[in-house]
Parts: C-alpha cells; sequence; structure tokens
C-alpha cells in the first residue's frame, strides 16, 4: 500500500510508505512495537485525501536496517533525520503505543516542528512492570533486539520523559483503549493532563484502536485536526 521508498539518515537506510498529493499538508505515521508501516495502510487511504502522507518503518523494523542498537531516542533521532530527508519542517504527527512514545519526545524536544500531534495508546512515562516475552520461534518481520530494550525503557523510563511533556506545545488528541488495554488508563489521562493543549478521548478497543475500531479512530481524528484554526 502507498509508494514504498528507502531514505538514508545518517547511514542508516529507513524505509516508508507515501500516499497523497506532494504539495499536501504532511502527516507522519509511527507504528507500533514489532510492526511496520504496513500497520497503517488503512489510514494511508484515509487521510490521503488532506495530507501527504508518510508511514515510517522504526529502525529494526520492516523494511529499515536492523543496526542492532536501539532506544527510543534513537529512534527520535532517526525521526529528525527522516524528516531533513525529505524536507519537512512541520508535520501532523500519529504515533501508536512505542510509536507514541517516539513521538512525544519528538514533540517535546522540536515542539515548533510539530503541527498537531495524536497519541494512540501511547505507554506513559512511568514505571510500566511490562513482561519481556521469550523471543517466538522462526523469522521475525523486524529485529527480536528491539523488543527486550525498549521494554526495559519503558519499564524505568527517564524522568526527563514527563518532565518535559509540557514542553509541547502542539494541539494533542491521546486516545485511550479503555478497559481492554494492557496499558494503565489513569496514567494515560495523567499524560493528556500534564500536556498544555491536550485531549483525551477513549474508544474501547483494546490496545490496537485504529485496527479494531478504524472507522471511529478515523473520525476521531479528522474531527480534531479539523476543529483547530491552525490546522485548517
Amino acid at each position: 500500500m502507498g509508494n514504498q521508498q528507502l531514505l538514508d539518515v545518517n547511514g542508516l537506510r529507513l524505509g516508508y510508505r507515501t500516499s497523497g498529493e506532494p504539495d499536501a499538508p504532511a502527516m507522519v505515521l509511527l507504528h507500533g512495537g514489532g510492526g511496520d508501516g504496513s500497520t497503517w495502510d488503512a489510514m494511508l487511504t484515509e487521510f490521503a485525501d488532506r495530507w501527504r502522507v508518510h508511514a515510517l518503518d522504526l529502525r529494526g523494523h520492516g523494511r529499515s536496517d536492523r543496526p542492532g542498537h536501539y532506544s527510543v531516542e534513537l529512534m527520535r533521532d532517526d525521526l529528525v533525520g527522516f524528516l531533513d530527508g525529505l524536507g519537512l519542517d512541520r508535520v501532523t504527527l500519529i504515533g501508536h503505543s512505542l510509536g507514541g512514545v517516539v513521538a512525544y519526545l519528538f514533540a517535546a524536544a522540536y515542539p515548533d516542528r510539530v503541527q498537531a500531534l495524536v497519541l494512540e495508546e501511547t505507554p506513559p512515562p512511568v514505571p510500566l512492570g511490562l513482561n519481556v516475552p521469550q523471543r517466538p520461534d522462526g523469522p521475525l518481520p523486524y529485529d527480536w533486539a528491539v523488543r527486550p530494550a525498549v521494554i526495559r525503557q519503558l519499564n524505568a523510563a527517564d524522568p526527563s520523559w514527563r518532565e518535559e511533556l509540557p514542553r509541547i506545545t502542539a494541539p494533542t488528541l491521546v486516545i485511550a483503549g479503555g478497559s481492554a488495554s494492557h496499558l494503565p488508563q489513569d496514567q494515560i489521562a495523567d499524560m493528556a493532563a500534564r500536556l498544555p493543549a491536550g485531549r483525551l478521548v477513549t474508544i474501547p478497543a483494546g490496545h490496537q484502536v485504529h485496527a479494531n475500531r478504524p472507522a471511529e479512530f478515523v473520525a476521531k481524528v479528522r474531527a480534531f485536526l479539523g476543529t483547530d484554526n491552525r490546522i485548517n
């Protein structure tokens, strides 16, 4: 789905999918752990009428290189290089799960580069106590080393992640998945409250909101982006 391409970012090849008119406002989609940009294929279609949509494969995932070194900060820095490589100064940024952590770290470090932010079922910056799973048998569409590295980070979140949330100035929609999610919903609500322009909505679909309830996800996102004058 979409036009699949590769971009060299500081010697690291990053895969991505693109859809929409080249001169449309830019939107970047960041997937969750263990996935890749293909998890957004349906969203490429939904949003390409109004945006130039780029679904990035984070390092170690999909068609991107597997360098063996992984952290959410490295992924944030990859995102900087990706945007610079495409000449994108300011974007609408949507992140799911791990991609949401990368998104809010980027938005806190580079607030002027984010037009609007959507965080879907994003792990809040508190110790989470997630289990580090055993590697499944057989080949995987991502580097297994990503999983333990990132989960350990999420279980011992850097205090600066939480402290820097107020630096995010972009209007932000925080989408929670409700009681079927494995993430602490009260802490997701607290994360939303710490954002200067944060707004919380719950779609009771569990962790995979955009996959389990795509129509409702799209409706909430489009309404959010369409109601802020700075987005039009």
